[in-house]
């Protein structure tokens, strides 16, 4: 099986199996990363972990191995302009520096292996995490504790004084999400460093992992449109088109199929 393949395995398991598939999506992209042999790997960061948990019950060792995690130097990667490295999973356990989704992805293999209560929450922006039942949720780079105020706070940051915080953002996600969103990471910051070979890997897993939306389509035709291949650049944007619902972009999407086709657009 393709890397992809064995991606979609681990997500469509029983027990979807998180870590692997996002190791797979580093092994899409590097065909010199071993995903099982990783696996057996993080056994050994398992037990440096749990030698520094205190003996507190499992729904009480989220944070402490959320600090533990930051004592070994899993920081986030501050890097400007954020690399690829920050969200290939290989990458970030080599370099110990990761985006805080890439952080978390770690956490939530390890809690699930020392069996500590701990689920992500896709929070705009930034990564999260949460004990089932808690009333605030952790920063994966450290452990700080979040209640609503630091949440608000947070999502002013990310989006502006008029972003409005709601319920849905607090919420736990599945492993489909968390994969999603790091395809998306991974489109992006590949895009980023034009490597639009890479990013166009990462944007056909989104649209194969996720329901169609405009934004997907259109970051794919972007990415068509750098390596000059026309034909699938006009496919994607006639899919948002049909998927888009607002008249202006309708419009903008119009005239760039007619400019980049001479043909009538759709509507």
């Amino acid at each position: 099986m393709s890397a992809r393949d064995h991606c979609l395995a681990c997500l469509n398991a029983e027990q979807p199996a998180l870590f692997e598939a996002a190791l797979w999506i580093a092994a899409e992209h590097d065909p010199a990363v071993q995903p099982r042999q990783l696996m057996g790997e993080l056994e050994n960061l398992k037990q440096q972990v749990g030698a520094g948990l205190p003996n507190f019950p499992p729904q009480e060792l989220a944070q402490p191995l959320l600090r533990r995690l930051s004592d070994l130097h899993f920081y986030e990667d501050d890097d400007s302009p954020v690399r690829p490295q920050a969200a290939l999973l290989h990458k970030v356990l080599q370099r110990r520096r990761g985006q805080p989704l890439s952080i978390a992805l770690i956490a939530l293999e390890l809690a699930r292996r020392l069996q500590i209560p701990l689920q992500g929450v896709s929070f705009p922006g930034y990564f999260l995490l949460r004990v089932p039942g808690a009333d605030h949720l952790l920063d994966p780079c450290g452990g700080r504790r979040l209640y609503t105020r630091d949440c608000r706070e947070l999502l002013l940051r990310y989006l502006g004084p008029h972003a409005q915080l709601s319920a849905e953002h607090m919420l736990g996600c599945d492993a489909l999400s968390m994969i999603v969103r790091l395809s998306r990471n991974l489109r992006h910051l590949h895009a980023q460093a034009e490597d639009y070979l890479s990013a166009l890997k990462d944007a056909e897993r989104v649209l194969q992992l996720a329901p169609p939306n405009v934004n997907d389509h259109l970051a794919r035709a972007d990415l068509y449109h750098h390596l000059d291949c026309s034909h699938a650049e006009r496919f994607d944007v006639q899919r948002a088109l049909l998927l888009c619902e607002d008249p202006t972009l309708r419009l903008k999407l119009g005239d760039r199929l007619r400019q980049s086709s001479g043909q009538p657009a759709l509507h």
